[in-house]
């Protein structure tokens, strides 16, 4: 039974050791742009044209916006203070409509800070790192069937990091697109939905890096045989990778409406104090 299962995994590894190389290579590119593995029918980019209709929208939905708090705080004066001046109102109408409209230039820049320090990192991590996935396979078959089991976990977290790359891809595309409307929340005094959309940014673009360089770490110890820990160290290695987003989301991205209720937890602290501090001079 054990030779069968030995010789079964044996299969299983060496048919999936010969895709392994060729998605290390190019997940960085898929997550970053996404846009370029998926085409129209009629072969156009995907991006340009999804990302044309919701700028339209957003600009249009800033700019009603833009008059609605203008009426409403200068006209109406139910909305905000009327005594503030309005450059303010008009320095934030322009930055959304700047932002909204320049973004795909602006992201060309971040992809290209994304990418050369994921690349700087990935030779020092990968720097000993090119060894022969035939052989390896061959070698931790040839240790037992316990090892050959181990192999092929591996195999497995690697192919779900896989899918969580396309994934991030699919999120950072879909973000690069919404941008836009994101930019609709500049013309609130708390920036609106716009602060909390490019935390998400921040945070899917540094998922990109830490997952990658983990995942490379990862294949260099499993591959080293040499040391026999190394192997749970690669296996530690892709799991960590895996739960990346989730160990990032911790400290990067707010609760919803956690600011809300901080805010209103400070403001009643600070009136408590007020009235000790009253009430201790009035004594």
């Amino acid at each position: 039974m054990a030779i069968i299962l030995l010789a079964l995994i044996g299969a299983l590894l060496t048919g999936c050791i010969a895709l392994i190389d060729d998605l290390l290579g190019s997940v960085l590119d898929i997550c970053l742009y996404a846009d370029k593995y998926m085409t129209g029918s009629n072969g156009n980019n995907l991006v340009d044209g999804l990302f044309s209709v919701a700028l339209g929208t957003g600009v249009s939905l800033i700019i009603l916006k833009f008059l609605k708090k203008g009426f409403e705080c200068y006209v109406l004066w139910t909305d905000g203070d009327a005594d503030s001046k309005p450059f303010l109102v008009l320095t934030r109408f322009s930055q959304a409509i700047i932002i909204a409209i320049c973004f795909p230039t602006l992201y060309t820049f971040i992809a290209q800070i994304t990418e050369s320090l994921t690349n700087e990192i990935l030779v020092v991590v990968g720097a000993d790192t090119n060894y022969d996935w035939l052989n390896w396979a061959n070698a931790i078959i040839s240790l037992g069937l316990v090892n050959a089991i181990f192999g092929l976990i591996f195999v497995i977290c690697y192919f779900i990091l896989y899918f969580q790359f396309l994934m991030r891809g699919l999120e950072i595309l879909i973000l690069r697109i919404g941008m836009p409307f994101a930019c609709v929340g500049l013309l609130d005094n708390d920036k609106g939905v716009f602060k909390p959309y490019m935390n998400k940014f921040i945070q899917s673009m540094f998922a990109c890096i830490i997952q990658i360089a983990l995942c490379k770490l990862g294949i260099g110890l499993m591959l080293n045989m040499g040391i026999n820990m190394n192997m749970f160290w690669g296996i530690a290695c892709l799991v960590l990778a895996i739960k990346t987003p989730r160990f990032l989301s911790e400290f990067l991205i707010p609760t919803g409406g956690g600011s809300f209720v901080n805010n209103i937890y400070h403001s009643s602290r600070l009136v408590g104090m007020a009235k000790n501090l009253i009430a201790k001079k009035g004594g």
